[in-house]
């Protein structure tokens, strides 16, 4: 399996290569060279299997010769065998006819990211060990990645992480579980201003010279954003599995996503493109619409972000987005490695028309403002006996509106992606519904750790030269 980039001239690399690399050369995201696809027999004979099995037959045609299958199925079954507190991983729960929930946070950071990074930090490990090398992991998040991204590499040896996250941005569940950790390896750094400047920063780390120079060399820096190929791969297989427990391949299925950096709905489009029958693929926005107003209208203009009770969401550039868009608009990697230089100068484009209506073929969008969220939490609550997080409620939301307005088939279900546990937002959870979530027992001392952080300025070179300064200390 080869990848190439979305902006055309990188080198191309295989499964290993763009695990290691995260962004390519060229400012791009990398992608396979071609899409594996199953056959509706082979999906069927997935039917049954336990989660970590089915994560292998769908993973495996993504990694050539990177990964033996021998290496791949005990890395699945250390990952989905033994770190999730539900045995079915990622478990569906119905709400209604037809409705239902798609539980993603049974993993040990209580978040949909777990589900890949648990994945990824193995990965990482098995990789570099091969090599005899060391990676410097540099991220940004909005709230839940961080978390997970630590927990997935805390303590390993050939493992340096710097997370980045804005001061003040993010849930106190969601920092404290970034900040306590203590581990040599890890680093956590708040900067001032928004996710995206944080974005921003670690995507300027990765084009910098003198970076890549003082790090031994650019496959030395690593990511574990969902610009890393590999997390899209991982997330893919919960499409499966949650469509195959409601008929697939035999029955199509709906589903809603709350998303900001488009990398858990891209997954689903990737699913897609495997054969899995997908009817459409509601990308559930906030008061943040860029993506919104993207597949609506055709105009991806960034904003000011607007901070929100759904800070993951609270996203004004969605990195992700430039994968649908190289792929949906015929894969010409020169056109649109012009496009993006155009955008990352003016924070605006229109998408052309072959990019509209490549995405119109499976994608739609709605949004949810403050109060259709505590809406949809409301509703969840009070029909089904379901506590859900405000994140998974600008899903459930959409979700409703979309099937109101006869966007999606009455006899297709409709699943909404439970992106994070409610107890990571106690605040709005007890407005809503006037109960407070309680932690789970796995977490439940969070509040009792001591937090250890440093606080930057919003400036890019503060970032770098934090970066930089530690990860030669730990060399």
């Amino acid at each position: 399996m080869e990848y190439i980039s979305t902006r055309g001239s990188a080198p191309v690399l295989d499964f290993e290569g763009v695990t290691l690399a995260g962004l390519a050369s060229d400012g791009g995201l990398y992608l396979p060279r071609e899409w594996p696809r199953f056959s509706e027999a082979q999906i069927r004979d997935l039917r049954g299997l336990p989660y970590w099995q089915v994560a292998v037959e769908v993973m495996a045609p993504f990694l050539g010769d990177s990964l033996t299958r021998e290496e791949l199925t005990e890395i699945c079954q250390q990952v989905y065998g033994g770190e999730f507190s539900h045995a079915a991983v990622t478990p569906l729960v119905q709400l209604d006819e037809q409705h239902w929930l798609l539980e993603l946070f049974h993993g040990p950071t209580l978040a949909f990211k777990d589900v890949a990074l648990q994945l990824l930090g193995r990965l990482f490990e098995t990789f570099l060990a091969r090599r005899d090398e060391r990676l410097t992991i540099v991220g940004a998040t909005s709230g839940d990645t961080g978390s997970a991204a630590i927990r997935a590499v805390a303590g390993r040896d050939r493992v340096e992480i710097f997370m980045l996250h804005p001061s003040g941005k993010v849930s106190d569940v969601q920092r404290r579980q970034m900040t306590t950790v203590r581990a040599p390896n890890v680093h956590n750094i708040a900067i001032e201003g928004s996710f995206d400047d944080a974005q921003r920063h670690v995507k300027a780390m990765f084009g910098d010279a003198s970076v890549a120079r003082s790090l031994g060399g650019p496959l030395n820096l690593g990511a574990v954003n969902s610009i890393n190929w590999a997390r899209l791969m991982a997330q893919v297989v919960y499409y499966f599995t949650s469509a195959l427990q409601l008929g697939a391949p035999d029955r199509k299925v709906a589903y809603s996503v709350p998303t900001g950096n488009f990398g858990d709905v891209f997954a689903g489009y990737v699913a897609a493109q495997m054969g899995l029958p997908i009817e459409t693929l509601v990308v559930a926005t906030n008061v943040n619409d860029i993506l919104y107003r993207a597949l609506t209208t055709g105009d991806y203009s960034a904003g000011t972000v607007t901070p929100t009770q759904t800070p993951s969401m609270d996203i004004q550039v969605s990195s992700n987005f430039e994968r649908l868009l190289f792929d949906a608009g015929g894969r010409d990697g020169a056109a649109l490695a012009e496009q993006m230089r155009g955008f990352e100068t003016t924070k605006a484009m229109q998408l052309t028309n072959s990019q509209r209506e490549g995405a119109r073929a499976l994608f739609q969008s709605l949004r949810a403002d403050q109060q259709q969220t505590a809406r949809a939490v409301q509703w969840a609550y009070q029909a089904a006996g379901q506590i859900i997080d405000p994140h998974t409620a600008v899903g459930l939301s959409a979700a409703r509106d979309a099937v109101a307005q006869d966007e999606i088939n009455p006899l297709v279900p409709v699943v909404t992606l439970a992106t994070a546990h409610p107890a990571k937002f106690p605040d709005m959870i007890e407005r809503a519904v006037g109960v407070r979530p309680a932690l789970p027992p796995r977490v439940g001392d969070l509040f009792g750790r001591e937090e250890h952080f440093v606080e930057l300025s919003g400036d890019y070179e503060a970032s770098r030269d934090f970066v930089l300064e530690n990860a030669a200390a730990a060399a």
